[in-house]
């Protein structure tokens, strides 16, 4: 496992030969407690997942995200949208089809967005992290920390790119502002 930084690249290419045919970006946080006169409370932060599908001129093709839970070509899966982060492990998890991603898709980007409109200043633990679940016990391959606190409502997380006849992550980590994927189209350009 790998713990990336904002801008790093890493190859999905497995140690042994091949390239990897399943894996999943699973993003989890927590809410932070705040109190006053001892007591301590966390109000619900609605953090949303998405992944974009773009093609090599930068044009959106398609996405995932709570509206769409899976693309129209049936290769990305949002698995549902969790209103609070509240449990262990991933809030949210989108499952992508390397093999049965549209040859014309060069990219996926995968973003974070609080649709409740709170800053990331209102959560604490985010993360996001790819794994290979092709293997019958997912192996994680690199994790992400989000940036814990800021006056930004939203992060475009990272890029899968097409690397030859496999893909490569890239962290990118640039906070940005809305309360959906549509919102941060702007903040994803310079990244395509």
């Amino acid at each position: 496992m790998v713990d990336l930084t904002k801008g790093q690249k890493l190859s999905l290419s497995k140690a042994g030969g091949g390239s990897l045919t399943r894996v999943s970006m699973g993003l989890g946080w927590d809410a932070v407690a705040k109190g006053f006169l001892g007591r301590r409370k966390s109000i619900d932060v609605d953090l949303d997942a998405s992944c974009l599908l773009f093609d090599a001129s930068g044009q959106l093709v398609d996405t995932a995200w709570f509206q769409q839970l899976r693309s129209k070509d049936g290769s990305v899966t949002h698995t549902g949208d969790n209103l609070t982060g509240e449990g262990e492990g991933d809030d949210e998890v989108i499952v992508v089809d390397l093999p049965a991603v549209p040859e014309r898709v060069v990219s996926l980007v995968f973003t974070v967005n609080s649709f409740t409109g709170q800053d990331f200043s209102s959560i604490e633990n985010a993360y996001c992290r790819l794994l290979d679940t092709a293997q019958p016990q997912a192996v994680e391959l690199a994790r992400y920390r989000l940036t814990g606190s800021g006056s930004h409502t939203a992060q475009v997380m990272a890029k899968l790119s097409r690397d030859g006849s496999g893909w490569s992550m890239t962290a990118i980590g640039q906070p940005a502002s809305g309360r959906t994927f549509r919102d941060l189209l702007p903040a994803i350009t310079p990244h395509l």
